[in-house]
């Protein structure tokens, strides 16, 4: 039996998956804003026509929302399905640690309450 050879991983998937730092980072982003709403409307027990009405859009779109298909929903339209559910989105600008020549973006999810 061979043995595998196991790399920790950087935090970010898609930065292991070979994306750029950009391309990444954008992606991180969108996982997170898609993996909350789908919580969300989990979390609330809606089907998803109901769903698709809180959202403002129609249902064909909303199952490919959950079906984690991320193209065609933009961060910011991601954020505003976030305001649509009754959450906040809050985004921090800060500089970046000495010894870090470049920033990261991060995305961080409260525990939602239904």
């Amino acid at each position: 039996m061979a043995c595998a050879t196991v790399i920790k991983g950087s935090g970010n998937v898609f930065l292991d998956l070979g994306f750029s730092e950009e391309k990444s980072a954008g992606l991180m982003l969108k996982s997170c804003l898609l993996q909350s709403v789908q919580g969300t409307i989990k979390k609330k027990g809606w089907k998803q026509i109901e769903a698709a009405g809180h959202l403002g859009i129609d249902q064909a779109k909303l199952s490919k929302l959950l079906a984690g298909q991320m193209a065609g929903f933009s961060i910011e339209r991601r954020m505003h399905f976030r305001c649509l559910l009754g959450q906040d989105v809050v985004v921090t600008v800060r500089q970046a640690p000495r010894g870090r020549r470049r920033g990261t973006v991060r995305a961080k999810v409260d525990k939602v309450s239904v």
